[in-house]
């Protein structure tokens, strides 16, 4: 395939996704929330800590890159309400309100926040959709967005198990030992655009 094949063929298959009927784009959200909770057993559990390193962040990012702010968003919001009502596929093969409600439940919202952001800009600006820009605005996404909630929820879960913490706790716990990680993460989700997205 030459490359202006290549081209063609890239940006057909984006409009056919974008144009897809309501159902299909249901199923296609549904398929990602399944993703997602398969990427979630690929698990790093971390003595200090009750966060573990997961895999499921990169769904979460290329929920908004492929499905858009819409049906990315309701793909993790599917993630999350299947998760807690009845299929154990969280972190570990876990499930329910008790998870959700647990040191990582503010994570849980940050990646509905996050796949909506990132949804949105690859909606409305093609010109972001290469490796570069769109390295930078899943950083955002995956830093601020998911983070933000996430050290939140594992602060408030700490006080509610009566746990004395200062903030560098909190950070140590829920942030730090990520950071490699989700780099990581965050330029494969962007590779993901610069090969899979059209840039007109």
């Amino acid at each position: 395939m030459n490359m202006e094949n290549y081209y063609s063929t890239r940006k057909n298959v984006f409009e056919r996704i974008q144009d897809a009927s309501t159902a299909t784009k249901l199923l296609m959200s549904l398929m990602m929330a399944c993703f997602t909770g398969l990427m979630a057993q690929i698990i790093i559990p971390l003595p200090w800590t009750p966060v573990p390193i997961t895999a499921q962040t990169f769904a979460v990012l290329c929920s908004g890159l492929l499905l858009g702010k819409k049906y990315g968003c309701l793909s993790q919001i599917l993630y999350v309400v299947l998760g807690v009502a009845f299929i154990p596929w969280f972190g570990g093969m876990t499930g329910g309100i008790d998870v959700f409600l647990g040191s990582t439940g503010g994570f849980f919202i940050g990646f509905i926040i996050a796949s909506y952001f990132i949804g949105l800009i690859t909606e409305r600006y093609a010109k972001a959709r290469n490796f570069t820009r769109m390295a930078i605005i899943i950083g955002i996404a995956n830093f601020g967005l998911i983070y933000i909630p996430g050290l939140a929820g594992l602060a408030l879960w700490m006080s509610s198990q009566g746990m004395a913490f200062t903030f560098i706790d909190v950070l140590m716990m829920g942030l730090v030992p990520f950071i490699v990680g989700d780099i990581v993460k965050i330029l494969g989700a962007a590779s993901v655009s610069k090969v899979f997205l059209p840039k007109d």
